[in-house]
């Protein structure tokens, strides 16, 4: 069997995308591989010249359309995903990032695994890795540790999402996860699904620090530690008592690397990354007051030439929507 004869899967990928250029060969590449296997929807928020350019390159692929006004919200990504799952054609939804690259076995398994699910969060890993994805990888290794990170890919049933979730969040992913969850669905963390993500640029990851920082709101008990961890370090060392900042320092280290060795994440994640753990919960310890500072001065963060208040809706308020409108 060639590649051009691989079976098809009764699937949608559905790709949410603003670029200020128009995008890379290597984008048109991979989603003409996806297009021989999976329906392609790509939803499109470039400037008009952008997008012109995106339809000369993808419109022989894939299905190439513009945010539904009618669907438009605070989150362009969520503008997007909302506008793409009322024209998918199937059942089973496969939402990545214009970084994300899965290959054939990873892209089977997950839309198999949404046959048993309703939403599945596969765990992402940088290929390739330059210091700053090394740095970052560092909080996903601390994520799985603690039970799943959170990725640039996701996999949903769309029958579970008929009107789609709320976009006018920071925090589209776990809005959309905590949706499915509020309808009754299952969501299942799969850390053994490594699905490729593209290195960002440097100067890229360093604008992300803050506003992923606000994503913390969300979850107010994670947010609070993190607010906590800068003043309590500097006690600590003002104190002398610098032997427990760096006996939390090597902890963290050790549990990095617990969540490199589970469902076999030695084979993709640099040891070095759980060595950068402490570094990424100093620079965490700063940009939660950064992103504190932000919300009181600005009201949230800003985003896509506005600000964002909310990082996502409260499970227990979606779960009462859900029982109001079942009634």
């Amino acid at each position: 069997m060639t590649s051009l004869d691989v079976p098809r899967i009764e699937a949608t990928y559905l790709l949410p995308i603003r670029c200020a250029t128009p995008a890379s060969d290597e984008l048109t590449a991979y989603l003409e591989w996806l297009a021989r296997r999976v329906e392609v929807i790509v939803v499109d928020g470039s400037p008009p010249a952008v997008f012109e350019a995106h339809q000369r390159a993808w419109g022989g692929t894939c299905r190439h359309v513009a945010p539904d006004d009618r669907l438009r919200s605070a989150n362009g990504k969520a503008w997007g995903v909302n506008t793409g799952l009322r024209l998918a054609s199937h059942e089973r939804v496969v939402i990545g990032d214009d970084d994300v690259r899965y290959d054939g076995p990873a892209l089977e398994r997950l839309c198999a695994l949404l046959d048993v699910a309703d939403v599945v969060r596969p765990q992402n890993y940088f290929a390739p890795a330059p210091w700053h994805a090394r740095w970052d990888t560092s909080r996903t290794l601390l994520n799985r540790a603690a039970g799943g990170d959170w990725p640039g890919t996701l996999g949903v049933r769309r029958s579970l999402l008929p009107d789609g979730y709320d976009g006018d969040v920071l925090f589209e992913n776990l809005e959309l996860c905590r949706t499915v969850e509020a309808a009754g669905g299952r969501h299942l963390v799969a850390l053994d699904l490594y699905v490729r993500r593209l290195p960002p640029t440097a100067r890229h990851f360093w604008s992300q620090r803050v506003r992923q920082a606000y994503d913390e709101f969300a979850r107010p008990r994670r947010m609070a530690a993190q607010l906590a961890s800068l003043p309590l370090a500097l006690l600590l060392a003002a104190s002398g008592r610098r032997r427990f900042v760096l006996g939390a320092a090597l902890a963290s280290m050790a549990i990095a690397e617990g969540g490199r060795r589970r469902s076999g994440g030695r084979r993709y994640f640099s040891p070095v990354a759980s060595l950068l753990a402490p570094v990424w919960i100093a620079e965490r310890a700063v940009c939660a007051w950064l992103a504190l500072g932000s919300r009181v001065r600005h009201g949230g963060v800003p985003y896509g030439g506005g600000v964002l208040a909310r990082a996502a809706t409260p499970a227990r308020v979606l779960g009462e929507r859900h029982a109001r409108g079942a009634r």
